[in-house]
């Protein structure tokens, strides 16, 4: 394992990724906790924290500049309290193939008041009853999840549920579900899922996608999603930075046509 120290911090690559963000990578280096990041005086957009041993979403200092949260391929089971505190301004958080298993956990999430594209895809929490609609009704301005788009339809649904008496105790009862206490230590008895690669499903999509590539910055931003175990929708054609908001909408127009 090693310590995020200044070593480290002093030594990651920090480059302009192909969507012109300035990022740090920290990929890879079994880094236990998140920690002395105040070291950086808040320099990046996005940072990559994707295949460490992470236990926990905590440790961030206030970073306003920091959008993007690439976590995927850790051993994450709680989030914490004030993350929409240290990090006002997130838009993007990856936290595919982690250990979050109850919708109660989800709850921090909904302090990130600019979050937009989320993907919980491959945790025990993406299996319960009323995951995605209770995931958009505690982050409504979410606009993809777990890289599908969020349709009007299903906003209205999740209104729905949760509204009124019954709506309210039902969302209390799920959010209750995290008033758990955890043992230090206790995100270690679980091994974290190794990414096994493709399904022939998502192979397909892979292959249709870097087919329509028509530039090396196409292929150059397939390749990172695919670097962090995420499947590219044929749609999507480029990470989900490289949108903007007109495109978002009318991907959820169209879905709703069809």
């Amino acid at each position: 394992m090693v310590k995020l120290n200044y070593d480290v911090l002093v030594n990651a690559p920090s480059y302009i990724n192909p969507v012109k963000d300035r990022e740090l990578d920290l990929r890879g280096l079994k880094i236990p906790q998140i920690e002395n990041l105040s070291m950086t005086k808040d320099g990046n957009d996005v940072i990559d924290l994707t295949d460490n041993d992470l236990r926990r979403l905590d440790g961030f200092p206030k970073m306003p500049r920091l959008k993007g949260v690439l976590a995927a391929n850790n051993r994450i089971s709680r989030i914490d309290l004030d993350l929409g505190k240290h990090l006002p301004n997130l838009t993007t958080l990856i936290l595919t193939n982690n250990m979050i298993e109850e919708l109660g956990d989800l709850d921090p999430l909904a302090e990130l008041e600019h979050l937009q594209w989320l993907s919980l895809m491959d945790n025990p929490v993406a299996t319960k009853k009323y995951y995605r609609s209770y995931v958009i009704h505690r982050c409504p301005k979410v606009r993809i999840l777990d890289f599908r788009a969020v349709k009007e339809k299903e906003r209205r649904q999740a209104a729905e549920m949760f509204s009124g008496t019954e709506g309210t105790q039902l969302a209390a009862s799920l959010s209750a579900q995290n008033a758990r206490t955890f043992e230090p230590g206790e995100g270690l008895k679980k091994a974290a899922k190794a990414y096994q690669g493709p399904s022939p499903e998502e192979a397909a999509k892979i292959r249709k996608a870097i087919k329509q590539a028509t530039t090396l910055e196409e292929v150059t931003r397939l390749e990172k999603l695919l670097q962090t175990g995420q499947v590219p929708d044929v749609q999507q054609r480029g990470p989900p930075k490289a949108k903007n908001q007109n495109e978002d909408e009318m991907e959820v127009e169209e879905e709703e046509e069809e």
